[in-house]
């Protein structure tokens, strides 16, 4: 019988990785009431041996770091809080195979039915091996592109369309290999946006915006996905160095989920170093903006009301968090991949 089964008993937790989320996460289990935490598998065997605690600043926990697979599989832990960069398949499934749910802010499991056939066969077979469940899920894609949307389309019985626009202030972020060469900030605009960046948002989106399409019984026909640059007015400082005039100082991209020609569903994500641009752009504070038009409208704002200078160690808290209070229903679920919409509704355990 599995633990989570057993009234009373609390659930046996590994956090793997201990990177910006993952720290967040470890911290989350350590203070939460129903979870005990049984081991840290870390990548970096120069992090293995060390107390868990010294990873995400808590006092001695007495549960010590490993690297190896093997050392987390003898644990015969309830769940696994899965949050490595990328996703090991390997891995994954022999997690899963060994008995241990897994709850994953990875990506790439958010609509089965869009899923490599030849992965999700893989998975699904473990799961049945281990009789685990898997769940893919996190702030952004997860919550804002899943749980909220279909909690705002409760109240309807027509959609026109679903928006949800992502905004975030990024001038105060001291990360220049980020935003200058990975990101592309102070350059000059390309004259199209990079396919390999349009590619990624609809790889990490379009299977939320599937799922949410599925739920409401009326399927996508297509996902597209474009991008547009702004570029600074006057030559502006920021926290990560400096933003030639003419070179780009926004970005946004659109993820538009296609039925009957018209777009059902959208995703926009828009980063920005600074609100002096050319052209001008229509900006928001840090934070979400959700817009549904049908026979019971709404426009929501969610803000993140936190100081800039404060974001990034508060921020990677809205992924954490929501895995690890995924955690008692993923190990309620049945086994195999379980989606947002598969899952009922859960929230926090504070005491």
């Amino acid at each position: 019988m599995r633990r989570s089964a057993r009234h009373g008993e609390p659930l046996h937790v590994v956090q793997w990785a201990t990177g910006t989320i993952g720290a967040q996460s470890l911290r989350a289990v350590l203070g939460h009431p129903g979870m005990t935490l049984a081991g840290v598998h870390v990548h970096s065997p120069g992090k293995a041996g060390r107390d868990a605690g010294d990873l995400c600043g808590t006092g001695p926990t007495g549960v010590t770091t490993t690297h190896r697979l093997d050392d987390v599989l003898a644990l015969g832990a309830d769940c696994v809080l899965y949050m490595p960069r990328a996703a090991g398949l390997d891995d994954l499934c022999a997690l899963l195979a060994s008995g241990a749910n897994v709850v994953a802010t990875t990506g790439g499991f958010h609509h089965p039915a869009g899923m490599d056939p030849a992965v999700r066969g893989r998975v699904e077979a473990a799961c049945e091996r281990g009789g685990t469940t898997l769940h893919d899920t996190g702030s952004s894609p997860g919550f804002i592109t899943e749980a909220v949307p279909l909690v705002l389309a409760s109240v309807q019985r027509r959609l026109e369309r679903l928006a949800v626009h992502e905004y975030a202030d990024l001038s105060q972020r001291n990360s220049p290999e980020l935003l200058f060469d990975i990101m592309g900030f102070g350059r000059a605009p390309a004259a199209e946006f990079d396919e390999g960046r349009l590619a990624h948002l609809r790889g990490s989106f379009g299977p939320s915006l599937r799922l949410v399409a599925d739920a409401l019984g009326v399927p996508l026909d297509s996902v597209q996905a474009s991008g547009r640059f702004a570029t600074a007015a006057r030559t502006t400082g920021i926290a990560a160095g400096v933003l030639p005039a003419g070179t780009v100082a926004a970005q946004r991209t659109t993820l538009s989920g296609l039925r009957g020609g018209r777009t059902l569903l959208e995703f926009n994500a828009t980063w920005y170093c600074t609100t002096d641009l050319e052209p001008a752009w229509d900006l928001r504070p840090t934070g979400w903006h959700l817009t549904v038009d049908g026979d019971a409208p709404l426009d929501v704002d969610l803000r993140v009301p936190v100081p800039l200078e404060r974001l990034g160690a508060v921020s990677p808290r809205y992924t954490a968090h929501r895995a690890v209070n995924a955690v008692p229903a993923v190990c309620a679920a049945a086994p195999g991949i379980r989606t947002t919409v598969d899952l009922p509704p859960f929230t926090a355990a504070l005491g």
